[in-house]
């Protein structure tokens, strides 16, 4: 998609979108081909891995069609920092610019790890790790070429819109050692492309705002993803509806009162919208925005921005975990990323308090409480010990959705009791609920508001995923008012399994299209083998969780969401993906022939223990 133009008059608008389309189209008239574009809508997400952060560069993308000719599908993304870790629940849209239409059979991703900043979980706290290779030396740029299913190409066609959707696979990519200091990560990245639909993935989509088209509920932004200052990668028409939730400069709007507030930002203002992707049926995707940021609530050039989530709070001063700190450094081409394990925040009266998605009114500073996810601006500062503080008094704090895992000890109708494992990715050892009630949280015995979802029908021990917000420091109890709450077993799971010793050649009992059997017996099989919900781990090898190892079975999964993929890094073949169960079945009968070796395989569905089979949509294959 060509890139729009600034907000002026609707006729002087036109001819400079005509003249910036034809400039795109002449840049592009090159070679052997006409160029007839089409547009690639290029999404990317990860694969959860049991980060806390993992912020590496992704250099460039490049797609290759059935002649063998390159194309960039981003033709000016700049190297792009990004926490992949962060896009484990949420989707990134990078770029809607136009490529010749055509057949691409192929993809190469370049990912630089030179000045990556990788943090693992651990007891509750954040650690650093340092990223090496297969042999322990430090890592530089890895380039990695990835096959698309021969029956599933990537076809872009002229005056349309194709998602190609990129999943970088954590899981799959990594080794976590923890033993040593400084932990260490063993890197194979493992990415995923694909073709897509365009579905009910929570994508995020930031720009400039271009114009508020008037008479209707849509406006159009120039996509500039992540933490980029500089870039336009194309035209995006976003929705609205009544509902939209819109946060413009800390206040918060619904439906047309936050366009038209929208409206009165200054030219080429950054916004942030969060939804789903809308109509790609000509050359400018739609977007369907359920939340729009915009402003100082987003991000400004004379503020600091610290998200994590609230391990502490005394008086007025608050200790936020796992902090990735946001810097706008004038000429950089993106905001600096850092993150740390801990940094410490002040906010006071004139603090401005709002809630992610809801228009909510009475917010306060006290509604800030211990466990709370949040993102807060304001003025910050590091020290020569590498701690980052930041006053806030005069700044703004935005309540997000706050995640907990928890075990069912008892429920009645509207309250629940949890035995809590995590609160915003953490465990609750790295917290201290000093404070946040008459008698302080405990979260051997967290009190839940549930209002109208009733768990008192749940046996107790059920793993729950519990999403809502923390209640204001020192109302507890109840410690928390759920907004919605999810069986564990009806979540996204992992399975994940690892070999050691240079990997197996035979780490399968059977594999046919019916489906994988892990071969638990394996003499190269290491320590990991489980099933992973939240944060709850299942050993697969442990009789009393399993009666065996489970087939792996894409039976029973979305067919036309599949992602199963063979190969490794370190390959000249890269990795191949399939999108059908009978095309990855054969590739494995090909690759294990008693000379390829595995090293990971990692598994994303439902286990379903009547059947004791996994249910997968997604299956990677790491090879070393």
């Amino acid at each position: 998609m060509t890139v729009a133009c600034t907000r002026r008059s609707r006729s002087a608008r036109a001819l400079t979108a005509l003249a910036c389309g034809c400039t795109v189209l002449l840049a592009g008239c090159s070679g052997r081909s006409t160029f007839a574009p089409g547009t690639p809508v290029v999404t990317l997400s990860g694969t959860s891995g049991d980060f806390a952060a993992y912020r590496v560069t992704l250099d460039s993308i490049t797609l290759t069609d059935t002649n063998g000719v390159p194309q960039n599908p981003i033709p000016q993304m700049p190297p792009e920092s990004v926490d992949l870790a962060a896009l484990t629940d949420l989707t990134e849209l990078l770029g809607v610019q136009a490529p010749p239409s055509g057949t691409y059979k192929s993809a190469t991703l370049t990912l630089d790890y030179t000045s990556a900043s990788i943090w693992v979980n651990v007891n509750g706290q954040a650690v650093a790790a340092t990223a090496v290779d297969s042999t322990g030396n430090a890592l530089t740029t890895i380039t990695i070429t990835i096959t698309f299913d021969p029956n599933h190409p990537l076809v872009i066609t002229q005056g349309k819109s194709t998602r190609l959707a990129i999943d970088i696979d954590l899981a799959a990519s990594n080794s976590i050692n923890t033993s040593t200091t400084p932990a260490t990560v063993t890197v194979r990245p493992f990415p995923v492309m694909t073709p897509a639909p365009a579905d009910a993935t929570l994508i995020r989509v930031r720009g400039r705002i271009v114009t508020v088209e008037s008479g209707s509920s849509d406006y159009v932004m120039n996509v500039r993803p992540l933490t980029d200052l500089t870039s336009a990668l194309g035209a995006v028409t976003v929705s609205t509806n009544a509902q939209t939730y819109f946060n413009i400069n800390g206040v918060a709007y619904t439906g047309a009162a936050g366009l038209t507030a929208m409206a009165s930002l200054p030219e080429n203002s950054t916004s942030a919208a969060y939804g789903t992707l809308g109509d790609l049926s000509g050359i400018k995707p739609g977007f369907h925005a359920t939340a729009v940021y915009a402003g100082t609530s987003l991000e400004s050039p004379v503020a600091q921005h610290i998200g994590g989530v609230v391990s502490a709070r005394n008086g007025d001063t608050l200790t936020v975990h796992g902090a990735t700190f946001l810097t706008f450094i004038p000429g950089n081409v993106g905001y600096t990323a850092t993150y740390a394990n801990n940094a410490t925040v002040t906010i006071g009266s004139a603090t401005v308090v709002s809630e992610d998605g809801v228009a909510a009114s009475g917010l306060t500073p006290l509604s800030v409480s211990v466990g709370q996810q949040l993102d807060v601006s304001g003025q910050s500062s590091l020290d020569t010990s590498g701690n980052f503080t930041m006053d806030a008094t005069a700044g703004q704090v935005r309540l997000a959705s706050t995640r907990i895992w928890g075990l069912l000890n008892s429920a009645t109708a509207g309250s629940a009791s949890l035995d809590v494992l995590s609160l915003g990715n953490f465990a609750p050892a790295g917290f201290n609920f000093a404070g946040t009630g008459t008698t302080a949280a405990n979260p051997s015995a967290y009190v839940v508001n549930t209002g109208s979802l009733d768990e008192s029908a749940t046996a107790a021990l059920t793993l729950l995923q519990v999403d809502g917000l923390v209640n204001a420091f020192g109302s507890a109890p109840p410690d928390f008012t759920a907004s919605a709450i999810t069986a564990g077993t009806a979540t996204e799971q992992r399975l994940v399994v690892e070999w050691i010793n240079g990997g197996a050649t035979a780490p399968f009992l059977s594999d046919s299209p019916a489906g994988l059997v892990v071969d638990l017996n394996n003499a190269n099989l290491g320590t990991i083998h489980y099933i992973r919900t939240g944060p709850v781990a299942l050993d697969l090898k442990d009789p009393q969780s399993f009666p065996a190892s489970p087939l792996i079975t894409t039976v029973g999964a979305d067919q036309s969401k599949l992602q199963l993929a063979i190969g490794g890094a370190s390959l000249s073949t890269g990795v191949s993906v399939f999108n059908s169960i009978s095309g990855f079945a054969a590739a494995l009968s090909l690759t294990f022939n008693g000379t390829n070796k595995i090293y990971r395989l990692v598994a994303v569905g439902q286990y379903n223990s009547g059947t004791n089979t996994f249910v997968a949509s997604r299956i990677s294959v790491a090879l070393m």
